[in-house]
């Protein structure tokens, strides 16, 4: 099985690839200077392997590296990800 995040910047969102099959997704939206993550979502039958979390790392990980944005985890699964991993707290900006 391999696994790849992409960034759909026309769609606003990261995906996750299994396969090259569409397997989840993370949406966002920019604000200011701030990128939003509102929904993340994996296909059912993909839960429960940690692939959440790898399409989260994927995407905050491109952030990081490629934007001076900081994150607004407005979903609660981006959110309770960062909770537990520390080194993505600078990342964030919470209102």
């Amino acid at each position: 099985m391999s696994t790849e995040i992409r960034h759909e910047a026309d769609h606003h969102r990261y995906v996750l690839l299994i396969d090259d099959r569409e397997a989840g997704l993370a949406d966002y939206r920019t604000a200011g200077d701030a990128i939003v993550f509102t929904h993340t979502e994996v296909d059912p039958r993909h839960r429960k392997h940690g692939l959440g979390g790898n399409l989260v790392r994927g995407a905050l990980d491109d952030v990081r590296i490629n934007t001076g944005l900081k994150v607004v985890p407005q979903c609660s699964f981006v959110a309770d990800w960062i909770d537990v991993h520390p080194e993505y707290h600078e990342l964030v900006e919470r209102g």
